[in-house]
């Protein structure tokens, strides 16, 4: 839906290869205005569904609930890359060059061609990349510029959205499939994905 099938043939490089900390992918705000403070667990959710999915083998990433719905794998794909498409491709933010999906309104993603599965490494660039460009309109976004409107053409209708409107639509999108991807996990004995769960201070 939102990328290209091949695209990691010839991927940049990855600049935020390992673990994903969420101390460590929301840059450092300026400005109190910025709507990243609308949005404090956000990180720690892209940390949490990003370090799932790096840890799971092909066989893992191949789970799915029944042959009609999809697996793992494309359900963190369809997540990562409905980010560049709605901040990139509808509002036109930069940062898909950096990401697997350099067209973000290409109509094919990586989860509509379940013939070339992707690697928890291809998985796991992607979520890392796209949450980048996530981190990168809470920092600069402010609270007085969240009515600002971009239409998206759906079809045959013309559709207005606000920024508002789509950072809700992603941060709600993020748990929703973290939770479908969460219960295909636990249902076969693998650690479910815990996105509100504290750390312990480190002493």
């Amino acid at each position: 839906m939102v990328a290209e099938a091949n695209r990691t043939d010839q991927r940049p490089r990855n600049p935020h290869e390992g673990a994903l900390t969420s101390s460590s992918i929301l840059p450092a705000m300026d400005t109190a205005d910025a709507v990243a403070r609308l949005y404090p667990d956000w990180p720690q959710h892209a940390a949490r569904i990003s370090d799932a999915i790096r840890g799971l083998t092909t066989e893992q990433l191949a789970l799915r609930a029944s042959p009609d719905h999809s697996p793992v794998w494309a359900l963190a794909a369809h997540t990562a890359g409905s980010r560049v498409y709605w901040l990139c491709g509808v509002f036109g933010e930069p940062g898909a060059d950096a990401t697997p999906f350099p067209d973000p309104l290409a109509e094919l993603g990586w989860e509509d061609d379940e013939t070339h599965p992707r690697t928890a490494e291809e998985i796991g660039w992607a979520l890392e990349s796209s949450w980048a460009v996530v981190a990168g309109c809470l920092g600069r976004w402010t609270m007085r510029s969240l009515d600002t409107t971009a239409e998206r053409r759906w079809r045959d209708v013309v559709q207005v959205h606000t920024r508002a409107s789509v950072l809700n639509r992603l941060f709600t999108h993020d748990a929703y499939h973290a939770g479908e991807i969460s219960q295909l996990l636990g249902v076969n004995g693998l650690p479910a994905i815990d996105l509100w769960r504290r750390l312990a201070p480190q002493t």
